[in-house]
């Protein structure tokens, strides 16, 4: 009968793993499980019951999800499986509380997310797809128009990882389209496709012709593609009337840090930007506002060279963040399960804690440069979050 593992000996592998290849993940795994004393305290994993922190804001959520299919590309990927297929939640203020609960993922989806990024942990895939949401599916807009916010996940990671974020800012009045790159998550189930999962890029020797750089330029036709089918003439979301065209930003964490400077750089209409603890494929130049927050072991100056490279090259409003005791997944909802099942290194920020200044941070960033509120959080360090430092190179 197999012994599952203690909490202690998965949080290796799995804080490990949200940033590794399998084949590297599998390495950290079979290092840290060998056998040690047993953790005191921690909460069996089969009987977590995670939940996402509720939104500040005080407008209720509602959720809408697209399937979006680029005929006019075939997939850079595998060109062999067709056009260049995208999926969508749509994050926006709602009038009333009404409607059911939005899944987080599928148990597919949890399944082989855990496959790729924690194999051999014990940890049942039904822990991920129920972590509790607050975002309602078809609950009836607010009236009136709003920001938009597109929000790009890491490589290897799904959009359902930046939950906390997308729910925080639709509750605060954004609209906001989480996009799933096809080929690039862990697994993301499309219709009448199936579960897509990353590993034409994430399981090769090497990446793709270009590196790194190509992912992220194949992202920002992506969301010109997103921004064409929601502020078109034809778009593809029925409340698509929510919308502001002239107030667009983008945020994305790790590689989809980089895409939102990428897209910025091209994409006349993304008129702001915020880059969660992602290195750039190459250093950027940028004119228009962006906000750099990672963690403070990774991207203080000197640390990053493609962070020391682009900040000279910003030319209009920015700031350098970082965040004490932050880990990569710190900024992404992975926290929440690393946290509660005891996974997280002793001296890791608390998830909640992690999260809240996140959404701080960069809601106050947004209200700034899309709906032109003063936020005095953004110009000086606050007593209320020390753990967060600013940084003028």
């Amino acid at each position: 009968m197999k012994t599952p593992l203690s909490p202690r000996l998965l949080a290796v592998p799995l804080a490990a793993c949200l940033t590794l290849t399998a084949t590297a993940c599998a390495a950290a795994t079979a290092s840290a499980t060998r056998p040690g004393p047993a953790a005191v305290g921690a909460a069996s994993p089969a009987a977590l019951r995670l939940e996402l922190p509720r939104p500040t804001g005080p407008d209720p959520v509602g959720r809408d999800t697209l399937y979006l299919v680029d005929k006019s590309r075939k997939d850079p990927w595998i060109p062999a499986s067709g056009p260049r297929r995208l999926m969508v939640s749509m994050y926006y203020p709602a009038r009333s509380a009404t409607g059911d609960p939005a899944p987080y993922m599928t148990p597919e989806e949890a399944a082989s997310l855990l496959r790729r990024k924690a194999p051999g942990a014990d940890l049942p895939a039904e822990i991920i797809s129920g972590i509790r949401t607050h975002a309602r599916t078809a609950a009836p807009p607010e009236n009136g128009r709003h920001p938009l916010v597109v929000l790009s996940p890491g490589l290897g990671l799904p959009r359902a990882s930046l939950t906390f974020l997308a729910e925080d800012l639709a509750s605060r009045g954004y609209v906001v389209a989480a996009v799933d790159h096809a080929y690039e998550s862990s697994g993301t189930t499309f219709p009448g496709v199936g579960l897509l999962t990353c590993a034409p890029l994430c399981d090769q020797p090497k990446p793709p012709e270009g590196g790194q750089a190509a992912i992220t330029k194949n992202r920002t036709e992506d969301i010109a593609f997103v921004l064409d089918r929601l502020t078109g003439r034809h778009p593809a979301w029925k409340h698509a009337n929510l919308i502001n065209p002239g107030r667009i930003g983008m945020a994305g964490h790790s590689l989809g840090g980089d895409a939102s400077a990428a897209t910025i750089a091209v994409d006349k209409r993304v008129r702001a930007g915020v880059n969660l603890d992602g290195t750039f494929h190459p250093a950027v130049t940028l004119d228009r506002p962006f906000l750099l927050m990672g963690s403070q072991a990774d991207h203080i100056p000197g640390r990053d060279h493609t962070w020391d490279d682009s900040w000279p090259r910003m030319s209009d409003w920015k700031r350098w963040l970082t965040v004490a005791h932050a880990e990569h997944s710190s900024f992404t909802d992975l926290a929440i399960p690393m946290s509660k099942a005891g996974l997280s290194a002793p001296d890791t920020i608390a998830a909640e804690r992690g999260l809240a200044l996140t959404r701080a941070y960069v809601a106050a960033f947004f209200d700034r440069h899309l709906k032109g509120a003063k936020r005095p959080l953004l110009d000086v360090a606050a007593p209320a979050y020390p753990e967060v430092a600013f940084h003028a190179p």
